[in-house]
């Protein structure tokens, strides 16, 4: 399988030969073009992952073939080829909508390694162009969102498993989308007609969780005026979803225990048992096992919840999901607060370092405060920024004050930085910096 489709647009033909050549070698499809003006005609861009220009040519120039595919696939990252004097004009380009620059004479390698990252870029792209195309978010990957291998075998034990009658306990830190599984495992199965009914066992006093939990009858005790059905029994023919069981009171799981095993409630105020049909979904964010054998939950009820698992990883073990999920939320955000939208948003720095302890939840956090203007680069108090974004504008002056003193060349601020000239090229990007002509 290619690693991407390169099309590399060079008027030196040995330059052409020399990248197909190895770009063949790194895994790559790739057809190169002399005359810009042919492969203009002659490339489809839907069927291309990058497009490679050098950016001064006889015929059109790289800014000229960018803003072709700009028009025809604005999600089609360009890649350009520039000399010394036109790193000015190449990272204007940037700001245009290239997606980089590399500055001959280049090192092999390097150019795989931008490929690498502009195709995956590209495939993400796609990637979140098919599920926003998904009619009314009916498809289950349009709920758990996720391109790493370890969320696709989720996916596909949830659809297995949303029409088998048994019930299940999910498993995850905070924020993973725990809620999200047990609503999939409800709308996706036979059950999908009935009430999905969520508890919070952690936000129910103990005081009233019986009668929530199993109802009451009239005169059961003081103020209750009215009979009441119970969340159990109003779930009938549907799902019942209990989060945070571990927080579940001792003295009532036996209760809750008995109702999951014989499928009846009896409410308060009443000997008679009723029947229910429900399914359980239950989830912790604690090792229920653990905590059994510690005696702070009933080992029956965690053997009976635990027929079936589904762990939920966290977000620091999909990272590749990040940029997806970032773009989702930050898409959404916008149009919820009325914003224009992009074809991508750009991952803040911060988000490379962070461990995520709120997962999901966090992230969308991350992303509506991007959209609002208030991640990196918004107009605060720079003692009041964080340590990262603290770093990142003392070295976006640093780099700028540099180019200033060796008269915008890259080379020379590099030297005197103690950088290689590519990783300066691409912090000058990053940060938007302004090369002095």
């Amino acid at each position: 399988m290619s690693r991407g489709n390169i099309v590399f647009i060079d008027d030196e033909a040995e330059l052409c030969e020399a990248a197909e050549e190895w770009l063949g070698v790194n895994g790559f499809s790739v057809t190169t073009f002399t005359n810009p003006r042919t492969a203009l005609q002659r490339v489809d861009p839907h069927d291309v992952d990058c497009v490679v220009t050098d950016v001064r040519m006889p015929e059109l120039s790289g800014v000229e073939v960018l803003q072709h595919f700009q028009q025809a696939a604005p999600d089609l990252p360009v890649v350009l080829l520039t000399g010394h004097g036109d790193v000015p004009l190449a990272v204007e380009a940037m700001r245009g909508g290239a997606y980089d620059f590399i500055e001959k004479p280049y090192e092999a390698d390097h150019l795989v390694a931008v490929l690498n990252r502009a195709t995956e870029r590209r495939r993400l792209g796609q990637e979140i162009l098919r599920l926003r195309q998904a009619v009314g978010g009916a498809e289950l990957e349009s709920r758990l969102v996720g391109i790493t291998p370890v969320m696709d075998t989720l996916r596909r034990s949830i659809l297995h498993l949303a029409d088998v009658d048994v019930d299940v306990l999910i498993t995850g830190e905070t924020g993973t989308g725990k809620e999200v599984i047990a609503r999939a495992l409800h709308d996706f199965g036979s059950r999908s007609k009935g009430q999905f009914v969520a508890i919070n066992c952690a936000a129910v006093p103990e005081s009233v969780f019986e009668s929530e939990m199993f109802g009451h009858a009239r005169g059961a005790f003081t103020g209750a005026i009215g009979e009441r059905v119970g969340k159990l029994e109003f779930a009938r023919g549907g799902t019942v979803f209990l989060d945070e069981i571990e927080s579940m009171p001792l003295a009532l799981q036996a209760k809750v225990l008995r109702a999951i095993q014989e499928r009846v409630v009896e409410s308060l105020g009443t000997n008679k048992p009723r029947h229910i049909d429900v399914r359980f979904v239950a989830a912790t964010k604690v090792d229920l096992k653990v905590e059994s054998d510690a005696g702070r939950f009933r080992a029956d009820l965690y053997f009976r919840l635990a027929t079936v698992e589904l762990a939920v990883p966290p977000l620091r073990e999909r990272r590749e999901d990040i940029p997806l999920l970032f773009n989702l939320f930050a898409a959404a955000a916008a149009r919820r607060f009325g914003l224009p939208e992009r074809q991508a948003w750009p991952v803040p720095a911060t988000v490379d370092s962070s461990d995520f302890p709120g997962n999901v939840r966090e992230l969308k956090a991350v992303a509506e405060r991007a959209v609002l203007g208030l991640g990196r680069g918004a107009v605060k108090d720079a003692a009041a920024a964080s340590l990262p974004d603290r770093v990142a504008r003392f070295e976006a002056a640093a780099i700028e004050q540099a180019l200033r003193e060796a008269d915008g060349s890259t080379a020379v601020a590099a030297d005197r930085l103690g950088l290689p000239r590519r990783t300066l090229n691409e912090k000058i990007a990053r940060y938007g910096l302004r090369v002095p002509a």
